[in-house]
């Protein structure tokens, strides 16, 4: 394989990897959000949530940030399909979807991207347990800046994602969340005394 190919297999990748840049997170629709965030948005914060999350749990916060990152990635193919859909449709799985997604990449990239896509989807190293935490956690600090914001009909997000929650650092940071403003961060803190 040459150089030129290579990079144009992992363009393809980081181009449709653009697409949820512009990709709503529709389960918020059922909730009344009119503009919800997008696909991109969660996964950012969740890399974030991941990284602090894993340094909290002593997990390593590098892996478990890709592994956030990449967890949606799917959904350039398959859309964000809301849980009630759930009931009705049956998406291929996402380790198949990576690989295609990955298929034009030369073989050191594809091996990275489906072995962590593969990783998360499996559930069961810590890494992947702090990143599907992560997830979950981002999604009830998203319903808790939608309800400081006006919009009421989020508990069921706030409670479905606090009972999927694994590990005690989760669990507090969670609870931080349900307690706290999200717009706290704009007064500084009293000076040390």
């Amino acid at each position: 394989m040459n150089d030129d190919h290579d990079t144009a297999g992992v363009m393809r990748f980081i181009f449709e990897a653009g697409v949820l840049k512009r990709a709503a997170r529709t389960g918020w629709w059922f909730a009344g959000v009119k503009d919800p965030e997008s696909i991109a948005d969660h996964s950012f914060r969740t890399a974030l949530i991941g990284m602090m999350l894993a340094a909290m749990e002593g997990a390593d916060p590098a892996r478990v940030s890709m592994l956030c990152v990449l967890h949606d990635t799917q959904e350039t193919r398959i859309t964000d399909i809301p849980h009630i859909a759930r009931r009705y449709l049956t998406a291929a799985p996402n380790t198949t979807v990576t690989a295609d997604q990955v298929a034009a990449c030369p073989p050191a990239v594809a091996d990275l991207v489906n072995a962590a896509v593969a990783e998360y989807e499996a559930g069961e190293t810590p890494e992947a347990i702090v990143a599907r935490d992560a997830d979950k956690l981002e999604c009830l600090v998203q319903a808790v800046e939608y309800r400081h914001q006006g919009i009421d009909n989020v508990q069921r997000w706030i409670d479905s994602s606090h009972a999927a929650l694994k590990t005690a650092s989760a669990h507090r940071l969670a609870e931080a969340a349900l307690s706290g403003q999200p717009l706290a961060w704009l007064t500084p803190p009293p000076p040390p005394a």
